[in-house]
């Protein structure tokens, strides 16, 4: 297949509005449970068989069509989010449920309950106004949820037993992440200060437990983990919020120099000079650990390089957009993932990867 040519932002955000929105619009979408299914074929026209649908999937497809201002099918998914994964029994979101819409994977995990508070953050925008406090009630539930039920010492549990009983998984890099981003997400849109104090307190025990003192890296598990690892497009992912976001948190916890000290280590490690593309995993020492290329790394590489604080930088922006539109881009759709020398590693498209794409467009000048 030719590769595509783009030369510009603007460019992305055609390729977004005019071939992956309709996906998740039209053939990605179940319309008899109100729900995206998992993935798509290469092919953006024929759904793979549903074995699961993930709380997590639902509440990025809401954010994606929030954003986008489509209400009618945000306020779908939005009832679907509350209808099939709201616990009423113990509270918080089930996982996952089954191809019928049953409750399957049951736990709690703390990166669903995020994503949750972001896509809400967003929904809250909506023109109807009980639309916009049921967004914003439960956006403020699942937060105090979160602290009240999900705590571990200074952090919070990645995944915990569907009563809250029992911390499954202790703390991990990428949930915090994502509850940082969604935090972040809350307080642009209510300006309540409490979400300011729930970011300075999560922003200071965060720098503390994972952020490597030698490379300023972001490591996945907490410092001293044995087979500890640090992801190249995690350390793009966070010196975006930092910068973007200007929060005096991050400022206060440290994170703004060592997250430009990350930047520099993972592009002379895990950034392929001929290509751009993005490795998925370091040793903490800079070894390449796994080459294979992700487009969700590919997308937070570009908007670090938007808003990275040296021009010079910034000035690599139009190369990288070309070099990424051409290697990941597709006329049906995108790459999923693919290694180092071009060879396509997952094939399917998945109704999550829109969240990045979305994200990333809309921050790029």
């Amino acid at each position: 297949m030719p590769a595509l040519t783009f030369t510009t932002a603007s460019a992305l955000r055609s390729h977004y509005q005019d071939v992956i929105l309709p996906i998740w619009r039209g053939v990605g979408f179940n319309k008899a449970l109100g729900l995206a299914y998992e993935s798509v074929a290469a092919d953006g026209m024929t759904p793979l068989p549903p074995v699961r649908y993930r709380a997590m999937a639902c509440a990025r497809q809401l954010f994606v069509f929030s954003l986008a201002q489509e209400w009618q099918h945000a306020a779908t998914l939005f009832a679907s989010l509350r209808h099939y994964f709201a616990d009423r029994q113990h509270g918080g979101w089930f996982y996952s449920v089954d191809a019928d819409g049953a409750p399957k994977e049951r736990q709690k995990d703390l990166y669903t309950h995020a994503f949750v508070i972001f896509a809400c953050a967003e929904y809250a925008k909506h023109p109807n106004a009980v639309q916009a406090q049921q967004a914003l009630a439960l956006m403020e539930e699942t937060s105090v949820l979160i602290e009240q039920r999900m705590v571990d010492g200074a952090l919070f549990s990645s995944a915990m037993e569907e009563d809250f009983s029992r911390r499954i998984t202790g703390p991990t890099q990428n949930p915090l992440m994502h509850l940082s981003e969604a935090w972040l997400a809350a307080d642009a849109t209510t300006s309540d200060g409490i979400f300011a104090h729930r970011l300075d307190k999560l922003a200071s025990a965060f720098a503390s437990t994972f952020i490597d003192g030698a490379s300023g890296c972001v490591a996945e598990l907490p410092l001293g983990s044995e087979n500890n690892w640090v992801e190249p497009g995690h350390q793009f992912e966070w010196l975006f919020l930092v910068e973007s976001s200007q929060h005096p948190a991050f400022e206060r916890a440290g994170m703004n120099r060592a997250l430009y000290r990350a930047f520099d280590f993972v592009r002379r490690s895990g950034v392929d000079t001929a290509t751009g593309g993005v490795a998925a995993t370091l040793d903490l020492s800079g070894a390449l650990l796994d080459t294979t290329q992700r487009i969700w790394a590919q997308s937070e590489y570009l908007r670090a390089l938007a808003h990275h604080g040296e021009a010079t930088v910034r000035a690599e922006l139009p190369t990288q957009i070309a070099r990424f539109g051409a290697r990941f881009l597709t006329a049906p759709g995108w790459v999923e993932s693919q290694t180092a020398d071009g060879k396509i590693v997952r094939a399917e498209l998945p109704s999550t990867t829109a969240y990045h794409l979305a994200t990333a467009y809309a921050t790029l000048p």
